[in-house]
């Protein structure tokens, strides 16, 4: 990608908590080898080819610890990244992450199983969120959407529902504010809490290929993709 001077700090909280149940396996799916390396590492390393001063911290179950450890030796993997131990939730999660900042910066977070994201998406989530507080990347659905309950159905307008991916880029004034909320249960992603803390978001196109990889058949996919970028 093409380089600009960055006169900001910027960091990325990288969230890896996945256990692999929906896969049926027990390796946790960050620790999962798509072209001879981990998932991890893939994620890791394509925020180090956006900007190679950005501050990288990864947020990992304690128990994890030694298993990342030992990965890294294995891999030789050098890029400089602090680990920081997560919590029972992904809110929790997040929040031990901002603990661990302690400049007024530009923050992303971003799901360490979304190893196919672009510098070019990260590029402009940062720009975005330079700009206006915050961006949330997002595509659009072309399949039928219906909503279904016990009492029947009803047809969505699907020009109107989107699919929010990471990574979410904020203003750190803002979504440390944003995680002095309680938790609640609907927090499912950093979108949530700022919007729930009555803040605007501000959405940006996302990219297809920017899969969050949780199934089977996502890690094919992961396969394919790397194996044509």
């Amino acid at each position: 990608m093409h380089k600009q001077e960055i006169d900001y700090k910027q960091f990325v909280i990288i969230v890896a908590g996945g256990l692999g149940v929906r896969m049926g396996i027990s390796t946790p799916k960050q620790f999962l080898c798509i072209n001879n390396k981990p998932i991890l590492m893939h994620t890791i390393q394509k925020f180090y080819d956006y900007n190679n001063n950005i501050n990288i911290i990864l947020v990992l179950p304690p128990h994890h610890f030694s298993t990342w450890e030992n990965i890294c030796l294995k891999y030789n993997f050098i890029l400089n990244h602090t680990t920081v131990a997560g919590g029972d939730t992904r809110y929790q999660s997040v929040k031990n992450g901002l603990d661990a900042i302690k400049f007024n910066c530009l923050i992303a977070v971003h799901d360490a199983v979304r190893p196919l994201v672009s510098t070019s998406l990260i590029e402009k989530c940062f720009t975005v969120a330079k700009n206006k507080g915050n961006a949330i990347p997002c595509i659009g659905v072309n399949e039928t959407v219906m909503e279904i309950s016990p009492n029947g159905s009803k047809q969505l307008n699907r020009n109107n529902i989107k699919l929010i991916q990471t990574p979410q880029v904020f203003d750190s004034e803002m979504l440390q504010t944003a995680y002095k909320l309680p938790y609640k249960i609907n927090f499912t992603d950093d979108a949530s809490v700022v919007e729930n803390a009555g803040f605007k978001l501000n959405f940006v196109e996302g990219e297809e290929q920017n899969i969050k990889i949780t199934t089977e058949l996502d890690l094919k996919l992961g396969k394919f993709y790397l194996s044509y970028k």
